[in-house]
């Protein structure tokens, strides 16, 4: 519950370096002068610069830290500690304080100090060899390593608030985001077992299922499709392709079969669906209960109708003005969601600091000095 407001949802109080902030507050100015990375990443929390090299820092820390449940840090590897702020550090003082440390590779190990970042992420974890096309390797359009580590991070916290509502006590969460991304490769890696050939690179198609990924149609567009069992394949033949004979071809008469010669069976889909456009093929598609989709770029997914229709979208402010922000997935019938501004840099500092019982004067100066 949020102190301020009296509404669901945690308060995250964000510690960013003083006039610099957040590096991904500076990596494009694509929403309205700010930056898209952060808009997506901040909303709801509140800014607080400060040095935490700086002794005024650690003052500042020993009165805040009493009222926090969850500590995050996604520092260097051994800078939480050299700060004070490692769960050793912390716990004796803090015995309820649940701390979660996120790191690319984590403590120990000949990787603890690597750099990481999303990409090296997808790499290391074995995602980037079977992504893409077969002459060519290709990462995700969107930062699934971070997210994953952020998904663990974020269930892992509300497991340790769950036990320490048993037993008074926090805990220490060492997540990394090599071991988020290799908990994700699950099916590649058991494909692969004991020494078996990994899955082919199949761009948007399934590398191990078929018909199962993108078809032109005859306008040019790109329809998803996917068959998942022996009946679906029948009616595919007989409704969609309307080409019976071929549930009885022995080229086709397995997925395994369909998958080993996906090229040809390929090439009579397209051949077939070359007639119609893919309004056409959808309606198909659909009359014949088989699973499909279109391929939509990133306008389509702002005007989806679905979305609309679930009310998904709401607004939301920012330095810059009201942007529009989509609702965290999932409803919940006892409570809406809290939707506050993404922050300024340091836009919270002086009340922060009020708040832990600072005056305006020394506020003031520690401003001047570049500590908050």
């Amino acid at each position: 519950m949020h102190p301020a407001t009296g509404r669901p949802g945690a308060r995250v109080i964000k510690v960013e370096r003083p006039g610099v902030g957040d590096f991904a507050r500076n990596y494009d100015e694509r929403v309205n002068g700010m930056a898209s990375h952060f808009v997506w990443t901040n909303r709801s929390k509140e800014s607080l610069t400060l040095d935490l090299k700086s002794p005024q820092a650690k003052e500042v820390l020993a009165r805040l830290l009493p009222q926090v449940d969850v500590l995050v840090q996604n520092l260097a590897p051994g800078a939480a500690a050299r700060l004070g702020l490692s769960f050793d550090a912390l716990h004796e003082q803090y015995p309820g304080l649940v701390v979660c440390d996120i790191s690319g590779y984590g403590a120990g190990g000949p990787y603890e100090h690597k750099k990481a970042y999303d990409l090296l992420i997808q790499s290391e974890s074995g995602f980037v060899s079977v992504t893409g096309s077969a002459n060519e390797p290709a990462k995700a359009g969107c930062s699934i390593a971070d997210i994953a580590a952020g998904m663990y991070a974020y269930s892992h916290i509300l497991s340790a608030l769950l036990q320490r509502g048993k037993t008074g006590k926090g805990s220490h969460i060492d997540l990394t985001m090599l071991e988020s991304m290799v908990e994700w490769m699950g099916f590649p890696l058991y494909y692969t077992y004991d020494g078996a050939p990994p899955p082919v690179r199949a761009g948007a198609a399934h590398a191990a299922i078929y018909p199962y990924g993108p078809f032109l149609a005859g306008n040019g567009k790109t329809i998803m499709l996917g068959l998942q069992n022996e009946r679906e394949w029948k009616i595919f033949c007989e409704q969609v392709l309307e080409k019976p004979e071929l549930t009885t071809d022995a080229r086709f008469a397995s997925n395994t079969m369909r998958t080993t010669n996906r090229d040809a069976l390929r090439d009579l889909i397209i051949q077939s669906f070359a007639a119609y456009d893919d309004e056409q093929i959808i309606e198909r598609l659909e009359k014949a209960g088989i699973a499909n989709a279109r391929v939509n770029d990133m306008k389509a997914v702002w005007d989806h109708p679905q979305l609309k229709a679930r009310n998904r979208w709401t607004q939301m402010g920012s330095p810059v003005g009201t942007l529009p922000t989509f609702l965290p997935p999932g409803v919940n019938n006892s409570y809406d969601f809290r939707i506050d501004a993404v922050p300024a840099l340091g836009e919270h500092s002086t009340a922060i600091l009020d708040e832990l019982g600072y005056d305006e004067d020394t506020v003031s100066q520690w401003q001047s000095a570049g500590i908050v």
